[in-house]
């Protein structure tokens, strides 16, 4: 052999020890890579489609399905490629998809996805993520069981589970980045401006770790991959995908517990989705985490908090619901994950091990977002999904009970926890039936569940109208009584003193956003006129046909399908000389109903002197600010007022914030002591459709 072969061949070898030195820390950083952009990509995108359909909690409920439906494609993809497509084949497939999806950028949804009235708008939202940014998603979701499977092939078959806790650390520190340091400082095509630039700096390097380890692979004998321990009974698959299923379902169903009734907002999406991918990052990471002695027996307790957070906790201060469902939505997740980490397969079957848990994450979010809503007509999944994890861990304990140490032991806790899951059942069962049971009419659709039920409160007999656990109105039974204004529209109100100030003036014309039972048309009078904007075509039918607020006003009143904001958008002026605000959806306003474009919307459907009526009402937002600092770019003067309960007159108490240019409107008698001053926080900017941010007004009590 020549000097000049064996200096090429020492060359060679020094060159693949530095090739085995740097690529286990390429494989790493690019999963790092593709998992923080993975996770920085939900919250972005829903974001801005958010507005298109109506900014409800269930928007992000059917995102998180999507994005789950997502990861199941894309550990699909990973796992037909790792075994069915030869070594190079996968390298050239692979990159081409990436470079094709250069040509997706920037990720900015299509207006054209907007749903029409009264339209269920599911399907619709599926279709703006797909177009704006399905396919990167999807490559980017593919990335860490592609990667983790060639990791195993370019080192004999070790194991490579650590790269998974890798990967959900990337996904984590995304999370919890987005509401703090991105959301916050940036607008909302920025962002999307901004990640794009990133996922193609990313397919750059992805491209790049595959060829390294395309060429890595081909050095090695076909036998150091060829290995298998046997295959994956079906049951022990089923299982995975149980597993999997039980912990996406508690995690939609505190996501939805919490945006339902605090606020649609990325900090109250990526909370629970944090502690969801926290504990896949402790069981992955090492055995140690996952103690069975200490989370099982918390299981239980912790089940039994989340069908009280359903019940009677929901109406509790914020400071007490969201670490009682976080705590709780951590010990049940932990034990799901833990026992999955308990059963994780060889090498080998990995990317059909991640396939079913992308599996069972589809077919929970299936369940709570597509299933539920259209099948059931209450809230039903909730107890079904808390009791079906109880009976789904004492299914795994009893499969394995040949292991127990001391089995008559072990046979007795078991015994037990069947006891405790049956305890678990019942109290379910008792406080759906307490929720529900007196209803006249269930009614679910795409935006939340609403009820309708005669009650006896206070020595009245009334019906009222609830949407989770707000109430949305309450009209009295007694024909006499059954047109006075109730709930948070009595005539001491904010939006009772507006009318009671302008109806002197003659007839006036009101329009509403937000119908609930139609409570406000008790105000109408004849030559009056008013307009109501629902979103829900379920509210329409039962303000309609179970509230009687529509039928006795003699008023000229009519009702709008459809989201407000979309509505009157194509809408000519209506020159209301009121225009009331007050789309609830739980307690949580959709915020493009308070931004710049939005407040601009209404000055022009308003009078010049008009007066615009902002409901506040909440438990978690102060959102009177936001209103001020609308009001002062546009030159109007606003005031927050509040008013007291009247039991007897079935009035809560409610704060509105009148704004309005009209000189001396503020100094009508009408307002003396009434009226308050809006406090400002610190650096708080006014709102528009490509900038909000909810965490500087939430109020923690």
């Amino acid at each position: 052999m020549s000097t000049f072969a064996a200096g090429a061949q020492v060359a060679e070898r020094m060159r693949g020890r530095r090739v085995d030195r740097v690529l286990p820390a390429l494989f790493g950083a690019t999963i790092l890579a593709s998992a923080c952009l993975l996770f920085l990509v939900q919250p972005l995108v829903s974001k801005l489609i958010l507005p298109w359909f109506g900014g409800s909690s269930a928007v992000w409920i059917t995102c998180l399905l999507f994005f789950q439906a997502g990861l199941l494609l894309g550990y699909l993809y990973a796992h037909v490629l790792t075994h069915r497509v030869s070594t190079r084949r996968q390298t050239v497939i692979h990159a081409g998809l990436l470079v094709v999806s250069l040509g997706t950028l920037p990720i900015l949804p299509n207006a054209r996805w907007q749903p029409a009235p009264g339209q269920d708008p599911t399907w619709l939202v599926f279709g703006a993520l797909a177009a704006a940014a399905g396919l990167p998603y999807v490559l980017l979701s593919s990335t860490t069981p592609l990667l983790q499977s060639w990791y195993a092939q370019t080192n004999s078959g070790a194991l490579p589970y650590r790269y998974f806790a890798l990967s959900n650390t990337g996904s984590l520190v995304a999370l919890l980045g987005y509401p703090i340091l991105v959301e916050p400082y940036l607008t909302g095509h920025r962002q999307a401006w901004m990640w794009s630039l990133a996922f193609a700096a990313f397919a750059v390097l992805c491209v790049g770790v595959a060829v390294l380890a395309t060429r890595k692979r081909a050095e090695l004998k076909p036998r150091a991959f060829a290995e298998t321990n046997g295959r994956t009974s079906r049951v022990q698959m089923l299982l995975w995908v149980s597993l999997a299923a039980c912990a996406s379902t508690l995690l939609l169903a505190v996501t939805n517990l919490l945006t339902q009734n605090i606020a649609p907002m990325p900090l109250l999406w990526v909370l629970p989705l944090s502690i969801y991918l926290l504990t896949f990052i402790l069981c992955f990471e090492s055995e140690r985490w996952y103690k069975r002695v200490l989370f099982l027996p918390l299981m239980l307790p912790a089940l039994g908090c989340l069908v009280a957070g359903a019940g009677p906790l929901s109406n509790q201060k914020f400071s007490v619901v969201l670490p009682l469902l976080c705590a709780a939505l951590f010990v049940c997740c932990m034990a799901c994950h833990g026992e999955l980490a308990r059963a994780k397969p060889p090498a080998r079957q990995l990317t059909a091990f991640y396939l079913c848990l992308a599996a069972g994450g589809a077919l929970g979010g299936l369940f709570v977002a597509v299933v539920a809503p259209h099948f059931f007509n209450a809230m039903y999944e909730y107890p079904v999904a808390f009791v079906s994890c109880a009976v789904l861990l004492l299914i795994v304990l009893w499969r394995e009970r040949r292991n127990w140490k001391n089995r008559e032991l072990g046979f007795a806790l078991w015994m037990g926890g069947l006891a405790a899951t049956f305890l678990l059942s019942l109290y379910g069962g008792l406080e759906t039936w307490r929720n529900l049971g007196s209803a006249v009419v269930l009614e679910r659709n795409f935006y939340g569940a609403l009820r309708v039920q005669d009650v006896l409160d206070r020595r009245n007999r009334v019906r009222e109208l609830t949407h989770g656990t707000i109430t949305h109105g309450v009209q009295f039974r007694n024909p006499g009584r059954r047109n006075v204004p109730t709930t948070y529209y009595g005539r001491d109100s904010g939006i009772g003193l507006t009318w009671q100030v302008l109806e002197r003036t003659g007839p006036l014309r009101m329009g509403v956003v937000g119908l609930g039972a139609g409570t406000l048309a008790a105000y109408g009078r004849g030559g009056d006129t008013l307009r109501f904007y629902e979103i829900n075509p379920l509210v329409v039918g039962i303000a309609k046909t179970r509230f009687t607020f529509l039928a006795d006003c003699p008023a000229h009143n009519d009702v709008v399908l459809g989201d407000a904001r979309l509505s009157m958008a194509h809408e000519a002026s209506r020159q209301f000389d009121i225009l009331v605000i007050d789309a609830f959806s739980g307690d949580a306003i959709p915020v493009h109903l308070l931004t710049r474009e939005a407040f601009a919307m209404y000055w022009r459907h308003l009078k010049p002197d008009g007066v615009l009526a902002v409901h506040v009402s909440n438990r978690f937002l102060n959102l009177a600010p936001v209103v001020m600092l609308a009001a002062t770019e546009f030159g109007k003067q606003a005031w927050r007022i509040d008013n007291y309960d009247d039991d007897a007159q079935e009035v809560y108490s409610a704060s509105y914030v009148v704004v309005t240019s009209r000189r001396d409107f503020f100094s009508n008698s009408a307002f003396r002591g009434q009226l308050s001053k809006i406090e400002m926080p610190p650096h708080l900017r006014t709102w528009t459709d490509d900038y909000s941010n909810l965490w500087q007004i939430l109020n923690y009590k």
